[in-house]
């Protein structure tokens, strides 16, 4: 069971953070492994890194193509490349439309662009997984533009999923809360974190990559159009610290 083995996958924002782990544990479950990224990777097993700005049409089109024409079709895609702006975590009032074109050109326009051309260049039976986040559920004061961007990627991950579906592609979203990584690993995400997750900690890599496995095999091949939320219990509700804080 969740044998990858054979399986083409083509991650996006490989080169660090979710995307190298979850490269890495595609490797270890057999699947051909292409990542793209802005940066490069030294992560060992790969068959191909591309570098790869998924905010420009034409290259996410390129490297989708040179991954099918060398391996076949793809069967796995990965959308996952992301960043948090330079003016993430400033209040309504102070964003600018340089900072949300910015934000919204990866985040947003890069998992469009990847479901665009899947249609010509992932198999039918395949796999998509749009990494989306918490954020885009639950407000956070400061951080509007980055949540807007995963809302619209929950949003086009249940619209994919419906015009896929007649070829059999599934497609889902993996919704990460904080985790220790260099977006979400800072001394406030790790507060949070500890405040507003049952879990009471923040989130280690190898405690979410085990969904992209599940979701990339033929294991949930009756699943499509889900945002799975990986955030420690935060979803349920008011976390038992943050409860007994208030409560004397």
């Amino acid at each position: 069971m969740f044998s990858l083995t054979g399986k083409v996958a083509l991650i996006t924002g490989g080169a660090s953070g979710i995307g190298r782990a979850v490269a890495e544990r595609y490797i270890e479950a057999g699947a051909i492994v292409c990542t793209g990224d802005v940066k490069p990777s030294d992560l060992a097993g790969l068959d191909e890194h591309y570098e790869l700005d998924v905010s420009d049409e034409d290259n996410v089109y390129e490297v989708m193509s040179a991954v099918a024409k060398k391996h076949g079709n793809i069967q796995i895609l990965v959308n996952n490349a992301g960043i948090v702006a330079d003016e993430n975590w400033f209040r309504i009032a102070k964003g600018t439309k340089e900072n949300l074109e910015k934000i919204f050109s990866v985040n947003t326009y890069g998992v469009f662009f990847g479901m665009k051309h899947a249609d010509q260049f992932v198999s039918p039976g395949g796999s998509i997984i749009n990494t989306s986040s918490r954020a885009g559920t639950i407000g956070v004061p400061g951080n509007s533009q980055y949540s807007a961007t995963k809302s619209a990627v929950d949003s086009l991950t249940r619209v994919a999923a419906l015009e896929f579906g007649k070829k059999a592609i599934r497609v889902n979203a993996v919704c990460p809360s904080f985790f220790q990584t260099d977006m979400g690993g800072s001394d406030l995400g790790r507060d949070l974190a500890e405040a507003l997750t049952p879990a009471g900690r923040l989130g280690q890599l190898s405690d979410l990559v085990g969904v992209y496995h599940f979701l990339a095999s033929d294991e949930s091949k009756y699943i499509s159009g889900q945002t799975v939320n990986v955030d420690g219990g935060w979803s349920a509700g008011v976390s038992q610290q943050l409860y007994d804080s208030f409560v004397r």
